[in-house]
């Protein structure tokens, strides 16, 4: 079954993380294959979750581009540098390619061969040498083992073409010759007193029993075949190893995890019709041709806890998106077909993965209930923010029954785990937990951080004001921050120094200033972003 991947957004917050967790566990209940990831780094809190619940923290994944290994590619496009090149060509055709990989006994890349140098050997290649094994001539020649005494042949062929006295006066065999002879007793005689390395007997014919012991004496390889010596001598070549006519040792190679655009821009310079695909040890994976570059699989995934293409995985475009649970508001992301979309106007995604749990009939296991228990007290600062939902307070009491813990107690001590900020570089704080924003070709990045340790930001609040600024400059026409004390229900407000204006503005007040403190400011999305895009859009 093909595999989905389920992940929440680049920012990965203790919903995003157990909203994927939970909803993988729901999925696979179901009967599909999934796989829960992250997108970045997991932040102290959902640490602290995963590991007071037992739960394995998800594999990371960079992103979702269409590469090599996802292409259709030849995998069967290959013979060993010892079959034959009758082999080599059989394979060919059998796979409808003009070009086939070859590799070592390893399935290491040695080279590519095409109908080209295949042909140039038939018409070009020398006709007297032969370096190949015994089982290569066998199966070309059709043949049968006589005598056998070695694996590999190497030498020159003499086929007796000439009268039989011609040969006995004329030529001079040794042990680098193969003869190929039919039924001639002296040409025999002479090839096994000269101690040539392979007979080659033609037509059938079986050897005498005083030959035979000689050639037993003097160690000599026999082969028989049906054919006649004629036919023998001009099909043996095929038996030579495809080494031996092999004349691009070095081919360009694609990675099988290449990205596909790549591939595309490099299939453009050089203009080759066969890739080999191997893996980062040069093993053999496949052979991919220029003509089936639109011939892949997209990854298939599943969006949690967000819906922005801007907010998503690298590579988003190019996979196929199979449903989205999410309860912010809607973004830019489209789909070619339907899909499943599921948003409710509640305060955290997995209280509407709870209700899937039990449209579907599925027990919630106790560690999934303290995932999803966790990722609701987080995404409404235990229940206080005011994206904080009725329904999501009776989610909140039903999952505690079956995680088994105090709502009060656990909330209080993973807050007091997740929001500490010691030791952490103000840059650092600000990317944790962004969210870009877009409006009129203008940017917004909106930072959030809770912590019970504003203070620390408080005495090195210049410091804290440059980092935001650098940040505005990198990539956003404003930033916010919102420095979110949990204990007091209120949130101190910094911003980029050349954005004065616009926050006076958004906040409508001509006094505003660094670091003001607004009660009750807890959603960034509900309470902020509104008037935030209200005045962009101005």
């Amino acid at each position: 079954m093909e595999k989905i991947y389920i992940f929440g957004h680049q920012k990965p917050d203790t919903d995003s993380v157990c909203a994927s967790i939970s909803l993988s566990y729901l999925k696979n209940k179901l009967g599909y294959n999934t796989v829960p990831k992250v997108l970045g780094h997991i932040n102290q809190e959902s640490k602290y979750v995963l590991d007071y619940f037992g739960v394995k923290e998800p594999e990371y994944l960079n992103d979702v581009k269409v590469q090599i290994r996802n292409m259709n590619y030849n995998r069967n496009a290959f013979v060993y540098e010892t079959s034959s090149i009758n082999d080599a060509f059989f394979i060919m055709q059998k796979e409808e390619e003009t070009g086939i990989c070859v590799v070592d006994e390893n399935k290491k890349l040695k080279g590519l061969i095409t109908l080209k140098e295949l042909a140039k050997q038939l018409i070009n290649g020398d006709k007297n040498i032969l370096c190949t094994n015994i089982q290569n001539i066998l199966s070309v020649l059709n043949g049968k083992i006589v005598l056998s005494f070695s694996e590999e042949i190497k030498g020159k062929i003499v086929a007796a073409s000439f009268q039989s006295q011609t040969i006995l006066n004329e030529i001079v065999l040794s042990s680098e010759n193969i003869m190929i002879v039919g039924d001639r007793y002296k040409v025999l005689e002479y090839a096994i007193i000269s101690g040539v390395q392979l007979i080659i007997v033609t037509g059938g014919y079986d050897l005498p029993v005083d030959l035979l012991d000689k050639a037993k004496e003097n160690k000599i390889n026999i082969i028989k075949t049906e054919l006649d010596t004629y036919h023998t001598a001009n099909t043996i070549l095929l038996s030579n190893f495809v080494s031996t006519i092999l004349e691009v040792t070095a081919p360009i190679t694609v990675n099988s995890l290449d990205y596909r655009t790549d591939f595309l821009e490099l299939s453009e310079k050089t203009g080759h019709t066969n890739y080999p695909v191997v893996n980062k040890s040069n093993k053999f994976m496949g052979l991919l041709k220029i003509n089936e570059v639109n011939q892949f699989e997209k990854l298939k995934v599943i969006l949690v806890d967000h819906n922005g293409f801007s907010q998503s995985v690298d590579g988003i475009g190019e996979a196929i998106i199979e449903e989205i649970i999410d309860h912010h508001n809607l973004l830019n992301i489209g789909t070619p077909n339907p899909i499943n979309f599921r948003s409710m106007p509640v305060g955290c995604t997995c209280t509407i993965i709870y209700h899937m749990f039990k449209e579907n009939g599925v027990e919630i296991p106790k560690d999934i209930a303290g995932l999803m228990l966790s990722a609701i007290l987080s995404d409404t600062l235990l229940l206080k923010s005011v994206t904080a939902t009725e329904e999501d307070k009776k989610v909140v009491k039903d999952l505690a029954i079956i995680a088994k813990v105090d709502v009060k107690t656990y909330g209080h001590d993973m807050v007091k785990a997740g929001f500490s900020i010691k030791g952490k570089k103000a840059e650092d704080l600000l990317e944790e937990d962004i969210k870009t924003f877009r409006t009129n070709n203008k940017v917004a990045g909106i930072s959030q951080i809770f912590t019970m340790d504003y203070e620390d930001i408080k005495a090195d609040m210049e410091n804290f004001i440059d980092k935001i600024d650098i940040l505005a400059s990198s990539k956003f026409d404003l930033v916010i921050a919102l420095i979110t004390d949990i204990e007091k229900n209120g949130s101190y407000v910094f911003y980029d120094r050349k954005s004065e204006s616009l926050i006076r503005d958004i906040f409508n007040d001509e006094n505003f200033v660094q670091g003001s403190y607004i009660q009750d400011l807890l959603s960034r999305k509900k309470q902020l972003v509104p008037n935030v895009m209200e005045v962009l859009e101005k």
